[in-house]
Formats: structure tokens, sequence, C-alpha cells
């Protein structure tokens, strides 16, 4: 699966969106960008547009109150006024043409004085919402203007270059605050893509995981499966070249043959679903079986493992060999994570069952003493013997015991 594809499978944002902006919940929205619908607004938004619809009135009523002290004309004054009432009603057109409206704004609040409060909003929104090189262009083009504005319309309570050096800092952390909000969004944005990168690697690891197992289990048993045909096709070929043989020695071929075809279609049973990889170098190495326990147990101890084996099990040669091989490779799994996480305890190894009653596989190591150093590995073992007691007919689970330890416990069929 790849990335775009996880993208288009990933679910649409659930949680409460009237408390976000209706642009990040645009972007959280899979299915937003191909309909080409526009974001509508979540009741922050609208809150947030009424707040600077009347923060802009409120900065334009300012601006009408410093003109009618002025000497300006009465007409300029009524056409400066009309423009400041105009800038107010386009602050909601803001979230959709940011850009446009921000580059407006810069004429018109250099010949209008009630529309300046309009010109900060339009700034603001245009850094939230575009990237930085626009926001330079159109603040760029402000702060040129502001010397020119108060040479031409002098503030009467302040000095020049105080006004001046006033409304550049202005505008300057108008443009820093807007970054520092379109930041914030990306960096939540960025989050979400991360997490959902992470998430289609653990699930493809996990399913390579899971093949891998597979395709191991499927060599194991084409190997079980060769063996037997073969002596199927042997016994079976002496019956054909030697119809005169012996009864006792038909009847002893007979046998083979019946036994040998009940232990294919066995083993056939779990390789089916199964996909079978290609020749290991490993082929034609006989398997471990239940009866290597102790053997196993033995080379962990000489290795320098504490290791104490609890094998209760009834009639054990009758184990069936899948699940013998099922259970030395469990036991195999749980002494290596024993080793790499938790080295100097003592691991316990319980295996008891009988036929009919299942079998039953258990690893137990206590808490490491003191800092143990990290070891590669992600688990994938884990998940390779999950498959395999599922393919047997079984089950496996794993996880931290109240001690502070770790254990695996695995059930495999005996019929």
């Amino acid at each position: 699966m790849t990335d775009d594809k996880a993208a288009r499978t990933a679910p649409v944002y659930t949680g409460p969106k009237w408390f976000f902006p209706s642009a990040l919940i645009h972007e959280l929205d899979p299915d937003a960008g191909r309909s080409g619908r526009r974001p509508r607004r979540t009741a922050r938004d609208w809150v947030v547009d009424f707040s600077c619809f009347l923060l802009a009135v409120l900065i334009g009523l300012l601006g009408a109150d410093t003109l009618e002290n002025s000497d300006l004309p009465r007409a300029l004054s009524v056409a400066d006024q009309v423009l400041g009432a105009l800038s107010c009603a386009a602050v909601w057109l803001r979230r959709r043409w940011p850009f446009a409206l921000a580059a407006a704004m810069v004429p018109v609040s250099f010949v209008s004085e009630t529309s300046g409060g309009v010109a900060v909003i339009a700034l603001f929104t245009l850094a939230v919402h575009r990237p930085f090189r626009y926001v330079a262009w159109v603040a760029g083009a402000q702060l040129v203007l502001v010397p020119l504005y108060f040479w031409w319309r002098p503030d009467p309570d302040l000095p020049y270059a105080a006004a001046v050096v006033l409304l550049v800092v202005l505008t300057v952390a108008v443009v820093g605050w807007g970054m520092f909000v379109r930041s914030k969004r990306q960096l939540m944005l960025s989050l979400r893509d991360r997490a959902r990168r992470a998430e289609t690697e653990a699930r493809l690891r996990a399913e390579q995981a899971q093949r891998l197992a597979r395709e191991a289990i499927a060599r194991e048993m084409h190997d079980v499966l060769a063996h037997r045909l073969t002596l199927l096709s042997v016994h079976a070929g002496a019956l054909e070249f030697r119809p005169d043989a012996p009864r006792d020695e038909i009847a002893r071929a007979a046998g083979v043959i019946r036994e040998s075809a009940h232990e294919a279609l066995q083993d056939l049973r779990e390789i089916i679903g199964v996909l079978r990889a290609g020749d290991s170098e490993d082929a034609g190495r006989p398997q471990p079986t239940l009866a290597a326990l102790g053997a196993l147990v033995a080379e962990s101890v000489q290795a320098g493992m504490k290791v104490a084996l609890d094998q209760r099990v009834t009639d054990a040669a009758s184990v069936p060999a899948s699940v013998g091989r099922t259970a030395y490779r469990i036991v195999q799994e749980g002494l290596t994570n024993a080793r790499k996480h938790a080295p100097g305890t003592e691991v316990t190894v319980s295996v008891t069952g009988g036929p009919g009653e299942d079998l039953t596989v258990r690893v137990h190591n206590p808490p490491p003493e003191g800092d143990v150093p990290p070891v590669p590995g992600a688990g994938q073992g884990l998940i390779g013997l999950r498959e395999r007691a599922t393919l047997a007919g079984g089950s496996l689970e794993h996880g931290r015991t109240p001690d502070g330890g770790f254990e695996v416990r695995a059930r495999l069929p005996w019929r």
C-alpha cells in the first residue's frame, strides 16, 4: 500500500469541528480537496470573523473622529469614510481571497484613514493562509508607503519619526503573528501525516512479517510432504511391479501407504492458503520437534542462561510433528527474547498437555536487573509465532506480567 493510497483511505476528522478553523478541517478531510468544495465556516470562524469586523469598524470610527478634527475638505472626508465602510464589509471576504484583499488594501489604506484596521487584518490573514513570498510583497509595499503616508497626513499627537516607527513595528508584528499561526497549523498537519505514515509502515511491516512466516512454514511443510509422498510413490511402485509379493509384505506396504497418506493430508490441511516461497538454503535439514526441547534448553544453559524446564506431556511420542515444531519454535523465540531483553534472569519454560487436552506452552522471564541497552528488533518474531500458532489451529498471546516480566503463552491443538 502506497502513501497515496493510505491517504485516500484515511478516515475523515471526526473530532469537535466547531473549535478548529475551517481551513484546518478542510486539510484534515481527505475528500474535501477532491470534491472541490470550499471549506464552510465553523463556529470558531464566525466568532473570529465577527470580532475582526467589529475591530475594523472600531478603528474606522476612530479614524473618522480624527478626520472631523482635521482641516480636510468635507468631500474628501466623506469619500474616506465611504471607502472605510466598503473595506469593513470586505473583511468577510478575507478567507476566500486573502491575497486579493490584502493587495487591494495597500492603495486603499494609503488614501483612506478609516480603512487602516482592515489593512492590518487583511495582512494578518494573508500571512496565515498564504506562503511568505505573497506576504513579503504586500508587507513590503505597505512599509514603503508608511513614510509617505505620514508625510502626507501627519499625526497630530505623535512626531513624524515616532509615528513611522510605530506603524512599521505594528506591521512586522502582525506579519510575525500570522506566520506563527500558519506554522502551528502546518506542524499539526505534518504530525498528522507522520502518524498516518507510521501506521501505514507498521501495517506493512506486520503484513511482511506474516508473509515471511507463511513462506517459512510453507517451506517446512513442503519438506514433510515431499518425504511422505516419496514413501507413497516407492511403496505403490513396489506393489505395482511385484504383485506376487508375500502377503505380509503387501500388508506392510499398504500400512505404510495408508499412514503416509493420512499424515500428508493432515499437513496439507495446514498448508492450504499459504503461499509457497522458493527453496530455502537449509532445505532437507531435519526439522526440530518437541523431543528436541531438552537439547534446546541445554544449549541455552551452556550459553550462560538460567533456564528451568517443566515438561509434563502425556505420551510425548504421539505429539503431531507440526505441533511439536510449532512448540519448539515458540520456546526458541521466547528464550531468544529473554536473552536479549532480560539477560541474567531465570527463564521458566513450561510445556504441558496430552492427547485431546491440547498442548500448552509458556515461557516466562522476570524483569531484568538494572538497565538493559536497547537491542535491534521490533517484535516481528512474535508476529511470526502468532502466525505459526494460528496456522496450526491454536492461539498465542504475549505481554507484560504483573511482576514486570514478560510472558509468551500458546495453546496448540492435540487431537
